[in-house]
C-alpha cells in the first residue's frame, strides 16, 4: 500500500517576489498573479529538528516519505513535470506526494538507490500541477576514484544566455527552498566528504532557469523534463541553451553538459 503524505501552504507573494530578485528578475508578484512554473518549489517546506537530520543536512531517510536506501550521499538527478493550470498567488495550496518507485542497481562506481516520488498540487480542489521527482542514492566516492567522464553540450543552440551564481545566489536558493543539503554551502564538506570540485549549484535552480526561457519562447509551459548529467559548481559559469524544437541545456565553462530538458 502507497503512504501519501498531504501539506497545504499559502503561496507566499512575498516569497515569490524573493525568488524573482535571487534569479535577476523585477519582483512583481502580487496577490491573486499566476506563479511562473517551478516557483512552487519554495513552497511545502518540512522543517525538521537538528536531531533529525542526515549528515548531509537533509531529513533522514526512513523517518517520512522516503524509505532508508541504506547509501549516504542523495542527488536530486531530474524529473518531469505537466502543467494543468496556473498556480496563484496569496492563495491555499495543498500537495499529496506518494512514493511512486524505489529500486536498487548496480552502477560503474558502485551500488546505486533510486527513489521517484510523485506530487499533486491542487488549489480550489483541482490539480494544477504533476510532478515527478527522481532521486538518486549513493556511497561517497573512493580518495582515489577517477572523476566520471560528462558528456559534451551540443553547440547548435538558437538562444542562448550566460549565467554566474557564486556563493551568495546559492545560499538564497537554499534559504528559499529551506534545503538544507550542505554540498550547496558547506565548501569542506563538498569538496572533503562528497568529492566535488567547489559547492554545488542546485540543479532544481538549473532547471528553473531552463523553465523561464522555455516559458519565454514558448508563451506557457504545458510539460517540462529534466536530467541532471554533470555538476555545476558555484564559481563556474554556465551556458543556458534553448532550441526551437523545444530541446534545452545547460553547457558548462569546458563545453560539458551539465543538465539536458525538453519542453512543450
Amino acid at each position: 500500500m502507497q503512504v501519501t503524505e498531504s501539506q497545504t501552504d499559502v503561496m507566499d507573494p512575498a516569497r515569490a517576489r524573493a525568488l524573482q530578485a535571487t534569479l535577476g528578475m523585477q519582483a512583481t508578484i502580487d496577490a491573486g498573479d499566476p506563479l511562473p512554473p517551478f516557483f512552487h518549489q519554495i513552497y511545502f517546506w518540512q522543517p525538521e529538528p537538528p536531531t533529525q537530520l542526515g549528515r548531509d543536512g537533509h531529513p533522514r531517510t526512513g523517518i517520512g516519505l522516503i524509505p532508508d536506501m541504506g547509501l549516504p550521499r542523495r542527488m536530486w538527478a531530474g524529473g518531469r513535470l505537466e502543467f494543468h493550470g496556473p498556480l496563484r498567488a496569496g492563495a491555499m495550496a495543498e500537495k499529496r506526494s506518494v512514493v511512486e518507485s524505489t529500486a536498487h542497481k548496480e552502477g560503474r562506481t558502485g551500488p546505486l538507490a533510486f527513489v521517484t516520488l510523485r506530487h499533486e498540487i491542487a488549489q480550489d480542489g483541482v490539480i494544477r500541477v504533476t510532478e515527478w521527482q527522481d532521486l538518486v542514492y549513493r556511497h561517497d566516492p573512493a580518495p582515489d576514484a577517477p572523476a566520471p567522464v560528462a558528456p559534451i553540450a551540443q553547440t547548435d543552440e538558437d538562444i542562448s544566455e550566460t549565467w554566474d551564481f557564486g556563493t551568495t545566489r546559492l545560499f538564497r536558493y537554499s534559504a528559499l527552498t529551506f534545503n538544507g543539503h550542505r554540498i550547496h554551502y558547506d565548501l569542506d564538506y563538498a569538496t572533503g566528504v562528497e568529492g566535488y570540485q567547489g559547492l554545488v549549484t542546485h540543479g532544481p535552480l538549473l532547471a528553473q532557469l531552463l523553465m523561464l526561457v522555455a516559458e519565454r519562447q514558448l508563451g506557457s509551459v504545458q510539460s517540462f523534463a529534466f536530467r541532471a548529467t554533470a555538476p555545476l559548481m558555484h564559481d563556474e559559469c554556465a551556458t543556458i541553451c534553448w532550441r526551437n524544437d523545444g530541446t534545452l541545456w545547460v553547457r558548462g565553462p569546458d563545453g560539458r553538459q551539465c543538465m539536458a530538458a525538453s519542453a512543450t
